[in-house]
């Protein structure tokens, strides 16, 4: 007669106080404090304390002068403008990508990501050929504030598809199909039950176009043709550079840094907000 052996006995799960690190997540936590603090953290701070050493007075004159003026209204309303296009065309295109099927879709999956791929300077190259003085379409957009925003969407366009496309692959479809059986349109569901779950991802993809485009070079120096109406920030404070002003280029890079993180955290605001509802 075969004994029965008896289960080992359980063990206790070790008790975590609240609040204390473990020495691995210590370790870790330092190692993430340390990487950030050289990468990130310490290169700002030099920025802003050069943009600062000859005084605040001298600060201000440099963010104010007519073209320094210029060229953060330009920036800012261009970063803004395209982060709103993308936020809508950029929903619309990953919403085609996720719920429809047609021939081509894995190729135009590849394309929305060449943005990411290629480099800037390159994107400039080809918009020049493609809207410049001998663009196959008849379109010159060399030296015009529309070539700039062009530029700028074609650098951005990626970060909001890529954002909702994983929210909408993940949505269960039996809500909208409850919803659909209770009577309601296509719009209203949308409104209801849809929008609301993706709204975090589309405020995500924003923040990272906006912050992209905020701070764009290399596509955008060739096509804006270094006019006064055209001037970016980044391609004014390389002038700047240049010209041996480098307190004046950490200046505008400062006030640049500090629109870039009251837009962040507004966004980031409204997409608890949004989540919290959802």
């Amino acid at each position: 007669m075969m004994k029965t052996v008896p289960p080992p006995p359980r063990r206790k799960p070790r008790s975590v106080a609240s609040g204390r690190l473990t020495a691995a997540s210590g370790l870790g936590l330092g190692v993430a404090v340390l990487w950030l603090s050289l990468i990130v953290l310490l290169p700002i701070a030099a920025i802003v304390v050069t943009s600062f050493q000859n005084g605040p007075a001298s600060f201000w004159d440099s963010v104010t002068t007519p073209e320094a003026l210029a060229t953060l209204r330009l920036t800012v309303g261009g970063a803004a403008l395209v982060t709103v296009l993308n936020a809508i065309f950029g929903t619309l295109i990953a919403w085609v990508l996720v719920r429809d099927q047609f021939p081509g879709k894995r190729i135009i999956e590849v394309i929305i990501d060449i943005p990411f791929a290629l480099p800037t300077i390159v994107a400039g190259v080809v918009l020049i050929s493609l809207y410049g003085p001998h663009s196959p379409f008849g379109v010159d957009l060399v030296g015009t504030r529309e070539g700039v925003l062009l530029a700028l969407l074609f650098v951005t366009l990626p970060f909001v598809v890529r954002s909702v496309q994983p929210v909408l692959i993940d949505m269960e479809r039996d809500v909208e199909e409850a919803a659909a059986s209770l009577g309601a349109g296509g719009f209203t569901t949308f409104r209801r039950i849809i929008l609301p779950t993706i709204t975090p991802a589309i405020l995500a993809g924003a923040a990272l176009s906006f912050a992209r485009a905020l701070g764009e070079f290399g596509s955008v120096i060739l096509i804006s043709a270094n006019l006064p109406n055209t001037e970016v920030s980044s391609v004014y404070m390389l002038k700047l550079i240049e010209s041996d002003d480098t307190a004046g280029a950490t200046a505008v890079a400062t006030l640049l840094l500090i629109v870039a993180i009251v837009v962040l955290v507004l966004l980031d605001s409204l997409q608890r907000v949004a989540a919290r509802r959802d």
